[in-house]
């Protein structure tokens, strides 16, 4: 794995459940030892732990970089799940769950994965950054397999429910 020639700009949210994780990781993105990463943290809430809903944090998240603002995307909530299907509803992210390094980079190798989801819940600050280290440092290999792949992936996201022929 090597790291991007740009730092990324990362956008991050989560629901009350992910919230403390969520304060964790967004604060060690803005310190100087990530800078070879990360070029700048969009904050997209919630700034407590009062109830909410995880749907509203994975819009706000794809909603950057789907405008150009961010390059990546984190969101969290209590498993990683509910997030992880509310971002995979909307067009141009792909979001998957990872709680392990070689998920986290694997995606983006492979899967051109933009958006990473982890659970409050479940895993713990340190192991949350390694994972977060290893999803920035990750890069998209395009290679032939890999591609049609993707490309089957976004001919389906194209189609919606008329990619199952029925």
């Amino acid at each position: 794995m090597t790291a991007p020639v740009t730092p990324l700009r990362v956008a991050i949210g989560g629901d009350h459940a992910g919230y403390s994780l969520k304060q964790v990781v967004a604060e060690q993105l803005a310190e100087s030892a990530m800078a070879q990463l990360v070029g700048g943290v969009i904050d997209c809430g919630t700034n407590s732990t009062e109830r909410c809903d995880y749907p509203d944090f994975a819009i706000a998240v794809s909603r950057e970089i789907l405008a150009g603002n961010a390059d990546r995307g984190i969101v969290v909530c209590g498993s990683g799940v509910g997030v992880s299907v509310a971002a995979n509803k909307i067009p141009g992210i792909r979001a998957a769950i990872c709680h392990d390094t070689y998920s986290a980079h694997q995606g983006v190798e492979h899967d051109d994965m933009n958006v990473l989801c982890i659970g409050g819940r479940i895993i713990g600050s340190e192991l949350a950054m390694e994972i977060v280290r290893s999803f920035l440092a990750a890069r998209y290999t395009p290679g032939e397999r890999h591609q049609r792949r993707l490309d089957k992936v976004l001919e389906i996201e194209r189609l919606g429910s008329d990619a199952l022929g029925l």
